[in-house]
């Protein structure tokens, strides 16, 4: 397709905008996120479980996640690939936007520091601890179609498949899935723009953290990614601890990282204060 000068002009102009827009976005972020946390770093108090739960490789869980308590999601097997949907609980027309949590913090990356939005411009879900920053933000879960091209025509599990059942059980329907998002699932874009895939920064014993920001309906699937390169259809288990979080920091990271971060927040002090969230 050749362009015209005057469409050449406005690609540039729009290019230009974007450029300006990311370097005021930028400007407003730290330098650089916290290390990731060490695997003995961040232990839990007894008395701050509230379950824990083995989910085996190719299985799914569901759960209730009330504002202020959290999940670890632990890959015991260090073979886990862990996808994610959430809704708002009090309306379930909210849900993760994989596409906001990447473009308004300007980062392609989930690690500790970062959020989860809704597509309203609230915080879901907020990654408190994190060992690897090894997370999928882009390409999304496994597929019917994908497995079978990866494992042969067998009856494996996978996460669409996962998710549809997930939806039931939590009154939903297909027509409230959405892209996910996948953790210990180490994906990256080449200079080319391509997905690469880094099975070295996925290990035993990794875990992520997320706090819930608002009440919530949580599904995950623990299936193989698509561009895991294995021949071999064995995902391992992963354990999940749902456990009360501390009570965030004036100085809270997540809350305050970025100019776009603190505006999330603002739209769920807003959001809760109207007592809308209340009224189920």
């Amino acid at each position: 397709m050749i362009l015209t000068e005057q469409e050449q002009a406005e690609v540039e102009a729009n290019r230009q905008r974007y450029e300006h827009h990311k370097a005021l976005g930028q400007q407003q972020a730290p330098k650089a996120l916290p290390p990731p946390t060490p695997r003995d770093g961040a232990p839990i108090a007894e008395d701050a479980i509230i379950h824990r739960e083995t989910v085996p490789g190719g299985w799914y869980w569901v759960t209730k996640l009330a504002r202020g308590e959290a999940l670890r999601v632990v890959n015991t097997s260090g073979t886990a690939c862990v996808s994610l949907q959430a809704w708002n609980a009090h309306d379930t027309s909210e849900r993760l936007n994989h596409a906001d949590t990447i473009k308004v913090q300007w980062a392609a990356t989930l690690r500790k520091g970062r959020v989860i939005l809704s597509d309203m411009g609230r915080a879901l879900l907020s990654v408190i601890q994190d060992t690897s920053g090894a997370h999928d933000t882009m390409v999304g879960g496994s597929t019917a179609a994908t497995t079978a091209a990866r494992y042969g025509a067998k009856n494996f599990r996978n996460t669409r498949d996962n998710f549809v059942l997930a939806a039931g059980k939590l009154g939903l329907d297909r027509r409230d899935l959405h892209p996910c998002v996948s953790f210990f699932a180490p994906v990256s874009v080449d200079p080319q723009g391509r997905f690469e895939w880094h099975g070295e920064r996925r290990s035993k014993g990794d875990f992520v953290d997320l706090r819930a920001e608002l009440d919530l309906l949580v599904a995950l699937s623990n299936c193989p990614h698509p561009l895991d390169p294995s021949p071999n259809y064995a995902p391992g288990d992963v354990e999940i601890i749902h456990y009360q979080a501390p009570q965030p920091a004036e100085d809270d990271l997540c809350r305050t990282v970025s100019l776009e971060a603190k505006r999330a927040f603002e739209n769920n002090a807003f959001y809760l204060a109207s007592g809308v969230a209340g009224r189920a």
